[in-house]
């Protein structure tokens, strides 16, 4: 089968689309057809070698996170799926690739309301939103929350998840990503590449998602944006408020949650959260998505197919 695999950490340069053995299922594994995997801009820090103390790999390295496919083999002790089943789940390694296995309690069924290389853009996007949404920030109804990064895949999730927590919902886009942020339910859309965010706003808000990779001051500048008791949620650049300042700040990296995977599928298939595609390319094609990512010519979720 073929698969992307690096042998060094690097530039896009060491991204391999070689052919490999395909896997076998071991005991509580599946085999699965792989559908799509989607890009992850977390994963240009992964083959560089920055994230390499928090995901150390052992080389040669299959990336591929996210997995959408179809069951075409069960290992034994599998008892929640069988061949034909659509999944989809987080994996540790290996989605970038015509063929997957994963542990079956990492999976759940896939949507059946989407194509199933769409349902590929789910795992790690949606349940990054999720989290910061629900678990860190507890966004409730009539808060204000802003969303900084809104156009980037886990924006578009946070944007729907805190519409439907029936909160207010700013949201800062560069006019490429402006419509689709729009479509998604943003109430404010603030164009962050024209004027400081702090223009934009009449009032102080309840909530801050930063979920866009900003330097440290640009993250400091937002956290006077927040109301006293305000909440600073970011999935990159940390900050410390100061103590002048009293709102609550929190840095997170999401893990994999097959229950809130499943949850999030429910709201897909109920027309209450809408997965945003931005484009598809083949899985040949990897080395020059990252290429387009680190000069910044993507936006949302790029969905990869083999």
């Amino acid at each position: 089968m073929r698969a992307i695999r690096i042998h060094e950490y690097g530039d896009a340069s060491v991204i391999r689309y070689e052919d490999v053995p395909r896997p076998v299922p071991g005991l509580g594994e599946v085999l699965i057809r792989v559908a799509a995997t989607s890009f992850n801009p977390s994963e240009i820090g992964l083959r560089s070698g920055l994230l390499r103390s928090t995901f150390p790999l052992e080389l040669p390295h299959t990336l591929g996170w996210d997995v959408a496919g179809t069951v075409v083999e069960v290992g034994s002790n599998v008892r929640t799926f069988t061949v034909h089943d659509r999944v989809i789940g987080l994996l540790d390694s290996g989605a970038a690739a015509e063929y997957a296995v994963a542990a079956a309690d990492a999976l759940v069924l896939a949507p059946t309301s989407s194509p199933l290389t769409h349902a590929a853009a789910i795992p790690v996007a949606g349940l990054t939103a999720w989290q910061a949404v629900f678990e860190h920030a507890h966004v409730t109804a009539g808060q204000r929350v802003l969303v900084n990064g809104a156009g980037g895949g886990v924006g578009g999730f946070a944007v729907q998840f805190a519409k439907h927590a029936g909160a207010h919902v700013l949201a800062t886009a560069s006019p490429r990503s402006a419509v689709a942020v729009g479509r998604l339910g943003a109430d404010q859309i603030i164009d962050y590449t024209a004027s400081p965010v702090a223009d934009h706003l009449d009032e102080r808000i309840d909530t801050v998602l930063n979920l866009a990779a900003i330097t440290p001051q640009q993250a400091d500048a937002l956290v006077p944006l927040l109301r006293p008791g305000g909440m600073f949620v970011s999935i990159t650049t940390p900050v410390e408020p100061p103590t002048s300042i009293p709102v609550t700040a929190r840095n997170f990296v999401a893990r994999n949650d097959t229950s809130q995977l499943a949850a999030l599928v429910t709201l897909v298939d109920t027309g209450v959260v809408h997965i945003d595609i931005a484009a598809s390319r083949p899985l040949a094609d990897l080395a020059a998505v990252h290429r387009d990512a680190e000069s910044n010519r993507t936006r949302g979720k790029i969905i990869i197919v083999p």
